[in-house]
């Protein structure tokens, strides 16, 4: 990220330089990481406590959401392990009166873009975008593409782009560069999001691990929900 490598800048254009050491001293503090630049091999850490910190903080906006009745778009670049937290997430705003977004859906990832190594199509599950092949299988993404084009889908149809966007990887990062609120999860060898949440552009940046068993997160789903008074 730190060399503005496309992949790891989620679709975002930081402001400042973000020299490595920059970088480490962000994830030390938000996700609470070791902060000692010899730690190259075994093990990271992130901190429980900041990561409960930051759901309530998406609990928050969660909540406003509901009882504002918002146009919100969910979308996954972690199509196995995250899904079902977004899926849950998607069906609690609907079930609260929410709008949920759907556009571009059919687009096809571009196989000659700075992102070529990423491919499939906009899919929804759910309310939940996903980039899918034509037999089905679901792609891990980084790319802020699939947003983009989500959000010129909106725009070209007459229609403001949406209110919030609970997401991650570059669904997230692009939504925040566009100015649209977001909200997203994090791993900590993912730094873009935190960047951008400490530039302002990304709303909330929850640090977890985000590609275990999806069974593991029903506690954070559960706490997620209940906090934003949407269990």
């Amino acid at each position: 990220m730190s060399r503005r490598e496309p992949l790891h800048l989620f679709g975002l254009e930081p402001e400042n330089a973000w020299p490595p050491s920059d970088v480490l001293a962000l994830m030390a503090e938000r996700c609470g990481v070791s902060p000692d630049p010899g730690h190259t091999r075994g093990r990271d850490t992130i901190d429980p406590d900041r990561t409960l910190d930051r759901l309530d903080a998406m609990a928050a906006r969660l909540r406003d959401a509901a009882r504002r009745r918002e146009r919100v778009l969910v979308a996954t670049g972690h199509p196995v392990g995250l899904r079902p937290t977004h899926t849950a997430v998607a069906a609690a705003l609907r079930a609260a009166g929410c709008t949920l977004l759907t556009p571009a859906s059919g687009w096809r990832h571009p196989p000659d873009s700075e992102y070529d190594t990423q491919h499939g199509s906009i899919r929804y599950l759910q309310d939940v975008g996903v980039l899918a092949d034509a037999t089905g299988r679901l792609h891990h993404t980084h790319s802020p593409l699939p947003m983009r084009a989500a959000l010129a889908d909106l725009a070209g149809d007459g229609a403001a782009p949406p209110d919030l966007v609970v997401a991650d990887h570059g669904w997230a990062g692009a939504a925040g560069q566009a100015g649209v609120d977001a909200v997203g999860f994090a791993d900590c060898n993912d730094p873009a999001l935190f960047v951008g949440e400490a530039e302002g552009r990304v709303l909330v940046s929850v640090p977890l691990d985000d590609n275990v068993a999806p069974a593991l997160y029903a506690p954070v789903n559960a706490y997620l929900l209940d906090r934003a008074g949407l269990a």
